[in-house]
């Protein structure tokens, strides 16, 4: 009976396995084709039957790209864009998440809750909302319209505070008997244990705030105060698509998303796996 049941467990992990592989093959192939259309000379790119490894292969293709609008300048603006919004998310999410896990208020489950409801508002319902109290602080075409509605996040508040339940009392208790108040026993224990889930909210805030396309589409005007996926734009025009060069700089868009995955990935998981402990 246990080598049957052994058998069946086997054969559903090999299982398991094959469908993980067929999917994450499916995954990769778009992958795969972006790199493989970056080399291409642009007229091969829609031929058939489709070709995958180029011949020639045209590394200048991403030389081009550099070259063709001012990707050095949209990835500076970028880049302090995403680091702004990432300081600002992680220290309002960890406050706000630090007093809804560990302190005692009125109200404090109502308010989690409410919390928690704006999750479920698509952001088409706030985006005109928002665009006007932008326009009505004068920030229009300003990079401060792009950071400051973005530092509050309902998912990283949900997202600490589950991590903080998960931090045993004892700590807290300890801290206390010590002396600590609330705001030094978060900062001297809680923020350091919390790394694991500080790098699971940086990492999607990351790609949150690095992939945003439509805010900056609506509220930049001025193209060098734009950012990189609205630069992308310009290898389009009304008869014809640079797809090998759009090719080439989306690749040189998305590496900087790959390697800040890559490195966060340990805590990454880390923080998954405890933010789930209790609820």
């Amino acid at each position: 009976m246990e080598s049957k049941a052994s058998s069946k467990a086997q054969s559903a992990k090999l299982f398991a396995y094959a469908i993980l592989s067929v999917c994450g093959v499916v995954m990769i192939v778009p992958f795969i084709w972006m790199i493989s259309t970056s080399l291409k000379e642009n007229h091969l790119v829609m031929s058939y039957p489709p070709v995958w490894i180029p011949n020639p292969i045209k590394w200048s293709n991403y030389i081009e790209a550099l070259t063709a609008f001012p990707f050095f300048r949209y990835f500076w603006n970028t880049s302090y864009i995403t680091v702004l919004t990432i300081v600002g998310v992680v220290f309002t999410s960890s406050l706000a998440g630090y007093a809804f896990a560990r302190m005692n208020f009125a109200f404090r489950n109502a308010s989690f809750m409410i919390v928690l409801s704006t999750m479920m508002i698509p952001g088409q319902v706030i985006m005109i909302p928002i665009f006007l109290l932008v326009r009505d602080l004068g920030w229009m075409d300003s990079h401060l319209s792009l950071i400051v509605p973005g530092i509050m996040s309902p998912f990283g508040i949900f997202l600490m505070r589950q991590f903080y339940l998960s931090i045993p009392k004892e700590l807290e208790d300890a801290a206390y008997i010590d002396g600590c108040n609330p705001l030094r026993t978060f900062f001297s224990i809680f923020l350091p244990l919390s790394k694991p889930a500080i790098a699971t909210l940086t990492v999607f805030t990351f790609m949150g705030t690095w992939n945003s396309f439509l805010w900056p589409l609506i509220l930049i005007s001025t193209k060098s105060k734009q950012m990189l996926t609205v630069g992308l734009l310009q290898f389009q025009n009304m008869y014809t698509t640079q797809f090998n060069l759009l090719m080439a700089a989306t690749v040189l868009v998305l590496l900087p998303v790959f390697i800040v995955y890559m490195l966060a990935q340990r805590y990454f998981v880390e923080g998954i796996a405890a933010t789930g402990i209790k609820g």
